[in-house]
């Protein structure tokens, strides 16, 4: 099947790698900053930035990803993003610190993964 605008899947992808690292940078500086210094603990770990983090990559992943899906049928890519999704969302579960950490971390970089694995099918 033949995707119209495959740019914009790429361009995507592409995006969603960025966000996926920029997540990741977020939450260990989140937590040296405000466990190694004791600042900014109201503003970077407000629940509302993961909420809304989680759905851009939810969205990003979904067209990007679903997309590719329909063009490269192949599976790979969106079974593991949508793996690393299921793990973001259950950081949303636990409370602020390392597990969150860890969960959000194996997540966005299963969610980078599937990017780029969707780039490389084509």
């Amino acid at each position: 099947m033949i995707v119209p605008f495959p740019w914009i899947r790429h361009r995507l992808d592409r995006i969603g790698v960025a966000l996926s690292c920029l997540c990741a940078v977020h939450c260990v500086l989140g937590l040296v900053i405000v466990a190694g210094l004791g600042l900014g603990g109201g503003l970077l770990l407000d629940p509302a930035i993961h909420r809304v983090g989680l759905l851009l990559a939810t969205l990003v992943a979904g067209v990007a990803i679903g997309l590719g899906a329909l063009q490269h049928r192949r599976a790979l890519p969106f079974v593991v993003a949508m793996t690393g999704l299921t793990f973001m969302g259950g950081a949303l579960a636990v409370d602020h610190g390392i597990e969150e950490a860890v969960l959000t971390i194996i997540g966005v970089s299963l969610v980078a993964l599937g990017h780029v694995l969707n780039l490389l099918r084509r």
